[in-house]
């Protein structure tokens, strides 16, 4: 999800100041590092860096998952960092369940800029309501399993000490 974010250089330079805010792409740690330095990257470098296909990067260029990507002289694609941190989120919204036309919708708000703020951050509530929901059906689910392997473990425990009897 979009994270507002105070930038280190803004803390350390201006401590007294209002604190600069980005409007920025977070997400944890990638599975492949990025190059250091660079900023340009063939699709299947980015295939490589997230595990999607070529096929769903260009589904999402034709959908409007994504914004325009830059293209070299010769026609091929040209992912850059900030692409990179776009997919990131895309990743994150696809685990929440976010059905792809609200996808999309975030994505051409993001696009029309500034002005709808209120509009996304109100789609990104709805996705959270959402999570929060399955969260709270998939912990019932595994207090069953739980309760399950519990009654199983104290059975299997219980049908052993009687097999131990009977052997006596």
């Amino acid at each position: 999800m979009t994270v507002m974010q105070t930038t280190a250089a803004a803390t350390e330079q201006a401590p007294d100041e209002t604190l600069t805010r980005t409007d920025i792409c977070s997400a944890p740690p990638r599975r492949h590092p990025r190059p250091d330095g660079q900023d340009r990257y063939t699709i299947s470098e980015v295939v490589a860096f997230t595990g999607l296909s070529a096929h769903t990067l260009r589904w999402y260029e034709r959908i409007g998952l994504m914004s325009h990507i830059d293209r070299s002289h010769t026609g091929q694609r040209r992912y850059t960092n900030r692409d990179l941190d776009w997919l990131d989120l895309v990743g994150k919204l696809r685990l929440t369940g976010m059905p792809v036309a609200d996808m999309v919708r975030y994505a051409e708000l993001v696009r029309a800029g500034d002005g709808t703020y209120e509009e996304r951050r109100e789609l990104l509530e709805t996705t959270r309501r959402d999570v929060l929901e399955r969260i709270a059906e998939l912990q019932d689910a595994l207090a069953v399993l739980d309760r399950k392997i519990g009654f199983y473990a104290g059975a299997g425990r219980a049908h052993a000490s009687h097999e131990g009897d009977s052997t006596r």
